[in-house]
């Protein structure tokens, strides 16, 4: 009983620094919200009062003037800022390349804590471990996404403009993921081929990272749910062998770089215009039946 209880509570200490390594470490810093963040956009009231009033004139016009097909309310000072590039570059570049650096440095046997020092880890103290769980489970903040949606008025964006970025955000994670896997021919802990990036991963990290976006200024808690189901899917990648710790952490940076792309693009070039997205069956050109994607700004 006593040795049974010894390899529970080593188990749960290796989940846990898996945990802090890939979540604690980025998303966290991509997506830590400054005080100022949740409340609405308005003048410092130190400024003299000229200044002021003409500060809150800018504001109060710039949120009238971003209500565009498609935008709700309410407007907080950071969705007015997302296409900022030195927010861009703080907020999602810095925290994305961080991940992506650890992913890089440690890779199978580099690094302080390489992921070679991981699997040995999780071989040790879960060797038994197995679950399908996290083919699945990342879905989750998605189909949350399209609850509120139902639920809430308080959604930053249309059912119809929240559909196109996140599937535009997926397509940019695709897109990075795919080739990277192939150009880097990395073997899976178990055997099988192009382990990095972790592709569940950097999905998991799109999802999470759009309901974050959308939703964040309702309660910082539907955040915190979806980068742990994100960060969860992580874990659970390394426990069943099917990825390297570095895989996992470079599919994170992936996910965030991918969305903040993505809403930084939008708010550059789609800010007065509606976009509206429709799915249409099409063949793909292996012949196989699939799904098209239309957008139209």
């Amino acid at each position: 009983m006593t040795v049974q209880i010894s390899a529970y509570l080593k188990q749960l200490r290796l989940i846990a620094c898996l945990l802090w390594i890939t979540a604690g470490a980025g998303p966290a810093l991509a997506q830590a919200q400054q005080p100022e963040d949740l409340l609405p956009a308005k003048a410092d009231s130190q400024l003299p009062s000229v200044l002021s009033d003409s500060l809150n004139s800018y504001y109060i016009s710039a949120q009238g003037d971003t209500v565009y097909p498609g935008q709700k309310h309410p407007f907080t000072e950071a969705q007015l800022r997302e296409g900022e590039n030195k927010r861009y570059l703080k907020r999602a570049v810095l925290p994305a390349a961080a991940l992506i650096g650890a992913g890089i440095y440690t890779i199978q046997g580099n690094g302080v804590f390489s992921s070679f020092d991981a699997r040995d880890a999780r071989d040790q103290h879960a060797p038994e471990f197995s679950t399908k769980v996290d083919d699945y489970i990342f879905f989750l903040p998605a189909a949350y996404l399209y609850g509120f949606n139902a639920f809430s008025s308080q959604n930053r964006h249309d059912i119809r403009r929240q559909t196109g970025l996140l599937l535009a955000s997926g397509a940019l994670t695709s897109a990075l993921v795919w080739p990277t896997k192939k150009l880097t021919n990395i073997d899976r802990p178990n055997g099988e081929p192009t382990a990095f990036p972790s592709g569940h991963t950097a999905y998991a990290f799109t999802i999470a990272t759009v309901v974050d976006k959308e939703f964040r200024h309702k309660s910082p808690w539907v955040s915190v749910g979806s980068y742990t189901i994100a960060s969860a899917t992580g874990v659970m990648r390394v426990l069943n062998n099917e990825h390297w710790m570095a895989d996992v952490l470079a599919g994170a940076g992936v996910g965030i770089i991918s969305v903040n792309t993505v809403y930084w693009l939008h708010d550059k070039f789609a800010k007065n215009k509606g976009l509206n997205t429709m799915l249409v069956p099409t063949v793909l050109p292996n012949g196989s039946p699939g799904m098209g994607l239309s957008v139209t700004f």
